[in-house]
């Protein structure tokens, strides 16, 4: 009886039992009030199906599988709320309340329709998904009034080369960038996720040969963003680590241009996490430095090695390889002792990578032994000759070497 006047009244019915004669009778009484039915696990039998739903405000998606699959629905939709930024019900509630004074700004459907694709993929955007819903609001209704409409250059850091390490939102505007000028060291994986029709511009650097110089991608910048585009300066690793990034954002900023920073892992976490290696550890390291190898003119690199030699430490070096013997030298000089292991990592996280393990005072055969090129990392301290690094032997010097081709 209480079936019965819940099936009176009801809009549908779900059928989940366990007893299969549970199922067929809640089946049959569903039927006789003819009810909309669904029948877990059972899509034969089902008049509708239960999609997964994305919720975030304005912006709704449901994801289904005709009742087939779904928990691969399930897997989909997790998928769609990892790549759509949580604040675009900000940004779409946004867009609904400008759109009455949109449409007596701009009578003409083609041209509201340039306008809302130029702002919500734009500055306008970019504040909202930040959380700055008044000053998107002020961005889009400066656009509105006719100003020009100038773009915003966005700082990414494209990781140590594995796609599958690329964040989110990196990913996001990879997809979303007009131009995107890159470095050498981005990989072809993840170049290959920029969106087909956008333009790329190589400016990428080697040692000794800079194709491009600072102060003209500086001004390549600027001016993209100046012609209205949606500028991606992609850079490998983090760009506020040995990436000039420093440098790029205060030019673009000193122009007048809006500039984003979306960091990277660091290509020494990932290089330094694909080899076993913790850069820091209770028992062996409490401290860890990034360093620069770089030298002008093929000198000694400009370091405080008294203090790098200091026991219970990790030193990084970047861009070390064309002056490991003098990074050797000078470290050993200050005190750091000859046997402290040691781990080169060439081409980190990518499908050529290299892995050679060894001590201190083996670090500039080890680069010429195995023909490490660059662009390698060298990472310095006990915590290189720990166990479960890969290809490290303990402590005693005896060269492991691991390579992914």
């Amino acid at each position: 009886a209480e079936a019965g006047a819940a099936l009176d009244v009801a809009r549908f019915a779900i059928v989940a039992c366990r007893i299969d004669d549970n199922t067929e009778r809640a089946i049959t009484w569903a039927r006789q009030y003819g009810v909309p039915l669904n029948v877990v696990d059972r899509p034969d039998l089902c008049d509708f199906t239960v999609p997964s739903i994305m919720d975030r405000g304005d912006i709704v998606a449901a994801v289904a599988s005709g009742g087939s699959a779904p928990v691969l629905a399930k897997s989909v939709r997790a998928k769609l709320e990892a790549l759509i930024p949580a604040r675009i019900g900000d940004l779409a509630a946004l867009a609904g309340r400008m759109r009455d004074d949109v449409k007596a700004k701009l009578p003409d459907a083609s041209d509201r329709r340039q306008f809302w694709e130029q702002v919500l993929n734009g500055k306008a955007a970019e504040l909202a998904y930040a959380g700055e819903i008044e000053a998107a609001e002020q961005a889009m209704r400066d656009a509105l009034a006719g100003g020009r409409t100038q773009g915003v250059v966005h700082l990414v850091g494209a990781g140590p080369g594995d796609p599958e390490l690329l964040t989110l939102k990196a990913l996001r505007l990879l997809q979303e960038a007009d131009i995107v000028f890159y470095d050498r060291l981005v990989s072809d994986e993840i170049l290959s996720l920029i969106r087909r029709d956008a333009d790329r511009v190589s400016v990428g650097k080697s040692k000794g040969d800079h194709s491009v110089p600072q102060d003209e991608i500086h001004e390549m910048l600027i001016r993209a963003a100046r012609d209205g585009q949606r500028v991606v300066r992609l850079k490998g690793g983090d760009p506020f680590i040995f990436g000039r990034g420093g440098e790029e954002m205060e030019a673009v900023l000193a122009a007048g241009v809006e500039a984003f920073v979306v960091p990277g892992i660091s290509s020494a976490l990932g290089c330094a996490a694909q080899a076993g290696v913790p850069l820091t550890h209770r028992d062996h390291a409490q401290s860890l430095t990034f360093v620069t190898g770089h030298a002008k003119a093929g000198g000694v690199p400009d370091l405080d090695w008294d203090s790098l030699a200091k026991p219970n430490q990790t030193v990084t070096v970047f861009m070390g390889v064309g002056t490991a013997t003098a990074i050797t030298d000078k470290l050993i000089e200050a005190g750091r002792a000859p046997d402290t292991p040691v781990a080169v990592i060439e081409n980190g996280t990518r499908p050529n990578e290299i892995q050679v393990f060894g001590i201190l005072a083996e670090l500039p055969d080890l680069i010429t032994d195995n023909d490490i090129q660059g662009p390698a990392l060298l990472i310095i301290g006990k915590v290189a000759g720990l166990p479960f690094a890969s290809g490290a032997i303990g402590l005693s010097g005896h060269v492991g070497q691991e390579t992914f081709a």
